[in-house]
C-alpha cells in the first residue's frame, strides 16, 4: 500500500499530523481505525452478497459449443430496450393579417 512513501515523507506526515490534532491524536487515529475496518467489513458484505446474486441468477447463455452463437444471443436485447422516438411536430401554420 505504502510502497512509495519513504522515511522522510512518514516524519513529515507526523509531525503535520501531531500539528493539527496535537492532544487528541489518538482518538483520532482510533477512530479512522475503526472506520478503516468497518469500511472493509462492509464491502467484503458486499462482494459475497454480489457473489450470492450470480450463482441465483438464471443463466442467460446457452450451453452450445458454438461460441459465436452464444456470443450473439447474448446481444440480442431488442425486447429488453424500448426505441426512442421524437415528438411529431407540425409545420407552423401561416398568419393572415
Amino acid at each position: 500500500m505504502f510502497n512509495g512513501i519513504g522515511v522522510v515523507e512518514m516524519v513529515v506526515i507526523g509531525i503535520v499530523a501531531v500539528l493539527l490534532f496535537g492532544q487528541k491524536l489518538p482518538e483520532v487515529a482510533r477512530n479512522v481505525g475503526r472506520g478503516y475496518s468497518e469500511l472493509r467489513r462492509n464491502l467484503s458484505e458486499l462482494k459475497s452478497s454480489i457473489n450470492l446474486d450470480d450463482e441465483l441468477a438464471p443463466k442467460r447463455y446457452s450451453s452450445s459449443s458454438n461460441k459465436s452463437s452464444t456470443f450473439e444471443s447474448s446481444l440480442d436485447l431488442s425486447d429488453d430496450i424500448e426505441e426512442p422516438t421524437a415528438p411529431k411536430l407540425a409545420p407552423p401554420t401561416p398568419v393572415d393579417d
